[in-house]
């Protein structure tokens, strides 16, 4: 939406994104239940046509997907981003009676802001008082889990993960599935409740789940899950108002985007980041170091621990569900980099480089990080421990400086671990395809197998423009080897500020990338949605084609393209071919042959059906091409 509303009250006048709250084609929302009334797992399920067979028709059970739309595609929904969306959780973290109602904000800054009149009208109205962990008390999903205690976030995700699993076998969706090879990972059968608490119990998934984001609809990312993405968002000094941001958030989880990265550095990035939160179903993360450079005029020398704080626990009390922190990025790594070709491409890396150098000191993040884990605990939020010195060329791949940071990240990761904080790990990067998996074996082997979340990586430099693709590449290796999160880029990628078309192509680019990984690890159910594909196209069901694709929309536009009349839509060819040369028409009619001729034998049937076909060429003129 492009409304900058200067003047007006947002709180009265903002308007969900028209384009977010459509419909899918041919798709209801569906809710699947738990063991008490609130847990509803929503999944998207797509109706097929029948097939038309010589005794009336063959029926085509539907197809459950993932869907991470929230209530924006429920038709039975009124949305109101002014209001935010419905409470999911509240009555979950209240039944675990170890969290209080705070008075009022306890950060310094957030109280500021509440305080200054001149903000009214940019604010967030519905803010509810944030809660926190009770004195000597551990919210997290990862004490939880150690405590043997299955919460209702572990089962909420178990379910969303097996996507009516067994149903799809009972109706024939899973006839076949290849075989995977997952590289050591421990995928099994089907994703169980006890399944996932054992994962977040030894520390190779997380469900990123602030006890104040309680809009949110919980999952996981792990390596023994299904490969999730993640899509950024956020204002900058060059513009963007909020009402743009909440829609970007919006179109971004329509199209696939698992969680959503608020990486604003311009104006009013507090109540930016309310609006957000408020109306996300996923979770969202941050970068909090980038509002406490906001905060002291951009300079990075006047960065201080008490500042940063201050910073976390506003952040924490709004509801953001994991931050990256630089924690790695130490004093002894920065002049491993002034031989690279690219220098220091992390933001965050940057800044906490420069703040080290300018007093020469150690990184206060990774000194003051037992503190950081100490609010990270109180409100449950996840560690998305950042890397800094990742390669921004690759000539800069798996150097000296990356390694370092990993290995660093890898102690990191276990004192968070003590204090029961869950913790990922983000990657790089620039990374030639050869080297990718010396990148995912590393960070395995360094920080014992905490989910990796990698930015790519983007296997050439070759293609400004084209990132989305370059990446695309290594995002599916990498994913198959053992990545659990995957970071969007999209075609603007070093070029320019995204947007809507351009967050679409990185998501669903990426969504493609997941995917693909999910079936070369053999995840149980990730050929269901292929095979149902496959199955519409050689039946030449063109709707079902469209629908079950990952984007509807523009598969029906290309179609229609060159065949734009309904009746292309059964028609048994497609522009490329045409109606004389289709391959599975070709086929079908050989079957039909075979069936009607009473012949068994398949290579006797191929061989009569090829011969037909061939007088047929020739009576019809021999003419290679023709128009449809």
């Amino acid at each position: 939406m492009s409304t900058t509303l200067k003047s007006a009250n947002l709180s009265e006048s903002a308007q969900v994104d028209s384009g977010s709250v459509q419909p899918f084609p041919r798709s209801q929302k569906i809710y699947v239940q738990g063991s008490r009334p609130d847990i509803r797992v929503p999944m998207r399920e797509i109706s097929l046509d029948i097939t038309p067979t010589d005794f009336g028709g063959e029926i085509n059970a539907p197809v459950c997907v993932y869907d991470t739309s929230g209530p924006y595609t429920d038709p039975d929904v009124v949305i109101d981003v002014r209001k935010g969306l419905a409470d999911v959780r509240s009555a979950w973290i209240d039944d675990r009676g170890d969290t209080e109602r705070l008075a009022g904000l306890s950060s310094e800054f957030g109280q500021q802001r509440l305080a200054d009149a001149e903000l009214t009208k940019l604010r967030f109205a519905h803010v509810r008082n944030p809660r926190r962990a009770k004195a000597g008390a551990n919210v997290s999903q990862m004490h939880y889990a150690r405590q043997g205690i299955i919460t209702a976030e572990m089962e909420y995700v178990a379910i969303r993960e097996n996507m009516k699993l067994q149903e799809a076998r009972a109706a024939g969706l899973l006839k076949q599935q290849h075989a995977g090879h997952s590289f050591g990972a421990s995928i099994p059968k089907e994703i169980t409740a006890e399944f996932v608490r054992e994962e977040i119990a030894r520390g190779r998934a997380i469900i990123p789940a602030n006890i104040n984001h309680v809009e949110l609809e919980p999952m996981i990312i792990g390596r023994n899950f299904l490969v999730k993405i993640n899509g950024n968002i956020g204002n900058s000094a060059l513009g963007s108002s909020i009402e743009e941001e909440v829609a970007k958030l919006t179109w971004g989880i329509r199209w696939g985007s698992d969680t959503v990265m608020d990486l604003s550095t311009g104006k009013h990035i507090h109540e930016t980041r309310e609006w957000i939160i408020r109306n996300s179903p996923v979770p969202i993360g941050t970068v909090p170091i980038y509002q406490a450079l906001e905060k002291v005029n951009g300079v990075a020398e006047d960065l201080t621990w008490e500042l940063f704080r201050d910073t976390l626990i506003e952040q924490a009390e709004q509801g953001v569900d994991y931050f990256t922190i630089h924690a790695g990025v130490l004093l002894r790594y920065v002049p491993l980099t002034a031989k690279r070709v690219t220098g220091i491409v992390s933001r965050g890396g940057s800044i906490m480089a420069k703040w080290c150098l300018a007093h020469h000191k150690e990184n206060f993040l990774y000194t003051h990080f037992d503190e950081i884990c100490e609010i990270m605990k109180a409100y449950d939020v996840s560690f998305s421990l950042g890397d800094g010195l990742r390669p921004g060329s690759i000539a800069d791949a798996n150097d000296e400086a990356q390694f370092g940071e990993l290995e660093t990240l890898g102690e990191l990761t276990k004192i968070a671990w003590k204090h029961d904080v869950q913790c990922m790990i983000e990657g790089p990067g620039h990374v030639p395809m050869q080297l990718i998996k010396e990148n995912m074996d590393k960070q395995l082997e360094c920080c014992d197998e905490a989910p990796f979340y990698t930015l790519g990586p983007l296997t050439t430099d070759i293609a400004p423009g084209y990132d989305h693709i370059t990446s695309g590449i290594g995002a599916a290796m990498i994913g198959w080897f053992g990545c659990a999160m995957l970071c969007y880029v999209t075609p603007k990628e070093h070029l320019g500020l995204p947007n809507k078309d351009d967050v679409k192509t990185g998501i669903i680019t990426y969504k493609i990338a997941a995917h693909a990984a999910d079936l070369a690890k053999g995840h149980p159910g990730a050929q269901i949605r292929d095979n149902a594909l496959s199955k519409a196209r050689f039946e030449f069901r063109w709707e079902d084609q469209f629908n079950l694709g990952l984007d509807p929309d523009t598969a029906r536009s290309y179609h229609d393209e060159t065949l734009p009349k309904d009746s292309a839509k059964v028609a048994h060819f497609c522009s490329m071919c045409g109606p004389k040369f289709c391959s599975m028409k070709i086929t079908q009619e050989v079957r039909e042959y075979a069936a009607n001729q009473k012949i068994e034998a398949v290579d006797v049937s191929v061989a009569e059906g090829m011969r037909e076909q061939a007088e047929r060429f020739k009576q019809e003129g021999s003419q290679l091409y023709k128009k449809v």
